[in-house]
């Protein structure tokens, strides 16, 4: 089975590699070269996509581009990765200058306070701590105050703004008040106009029945005809003259003495009649 498994390829000697016509991929590229390299994190991050931490020593599947700017004729390389939460694509280099790594877009370094160290920041004397100290207590202090001031002007614009406001809706409210006084107004002249006009038709309807009237009761001539009564005939009394001679009439007088009723004969009741004596 061993002999099956070629490893090696036989080249013979009159190859000529020129003649295959094929470029090998590493050479194909145009601009800076870019390859693929296996590596580890050199420091530790933070994605400014997703927030994920990106610990120190993290392999990953890079792309290493070689820079044409140099220093001290050391060559700087640029690295491209992708964050394992979100792939988005994180980029740092190499800085020969201080033998470190400088990270340039799609994370941020995390904090390392041996790098501080190293910059002289912790090698400070104590008259230098108090000199920070007070001076980032100024700062603080003058920032608390460009904070009230800034507040105070908030404040003083939302006054101004309220007052604008509520000066609007009393312009409204009177406005509104003046167009419903108008319209109430309005609503009693029409009313009365509607009032006028009926009763100056009620009155030309009654003209015109009493026209009608009087035309009916007269003759060719002019003259008004008249009704002639041939016997005086008693009044009827009407209804209301008899209620009124009801009431003008005394009520009966009441008494409660008993009344005694005649007995009528057992004679009468059967219809005998009775025989008148002869002595």
């Amino acid at each position: 089975m061993s002999e099956r498994k070629v490893l090696t390829k036989y080249y013979p000697p009159d190859f000529d590699p020129s003649a295959i016509g094929r470029t090998p991929k590493h050479l194909r590229q145009k601009g800076p070269k870019v390859i693929t390299v296996r590596l580890m994190a050199p420091f530790p991050m933070k994605c400014t996509n997703c927030g994920e931490y990106i610990y120190r020593g993290r392999k990953f599947n890079a792309r290493k581009q070689t820079l044409e700017e140099k220093y001290l004729n050391i060559p700087i390389y640029r690295f491209f990765i992708r964050c394992t939460r979100c792939s988005g694509e994180i980029t740092f280099r190499t800085d020969p200058k201080n033998m470190d790594y400088e990270c340039e877009k799609g994370a941020k370094r995390n904090f390392e306070p041996w790098r501080d160290a190293k910059s002289g920041k912790y090698n400070e004397t104590e008259e230098e701590t108090l000199d920070r100290l007070e001076r980032e207590e100024n700062e603080q202090e003058e920032q608390m105050e460009r904070d009230k001031m800034v507040e105070l002007e908030e404040k003083m614009q939302d006054s101004k703004r309220e007052m604008a406001i509520a000066d609007a809706l009393d312009e409204i409210r009177t406005r509104n008040a003046r167009i419903a006084r108008n319209e109430g107004l309005e609503d009693e002249v029409a009313l009365d106009l509607i009032h006028n006009e009926v009763d100056e038709a009620k009155l030309r309807e009654e003209q015109e029945d009493e026209e009608a009237a009087k035309r009916a009761f007269m003759t060719a001539s002019g003259e008004r005809i008249k009704r002639v009564v041939d016997e005086e005939e008693p009044p009827v009394p009407g209804p209301s003259q008899t209620k009124t001679a009801q009431a003008q009439m005394p009520p009966p007088s009441t008494s409660f003495a008993r009344v005694k009723k005649p007995k009528k004969g057992g004679v009468s009741i059967l219809g005998i009649k009775k025989k008148p004596s002869l002595v």
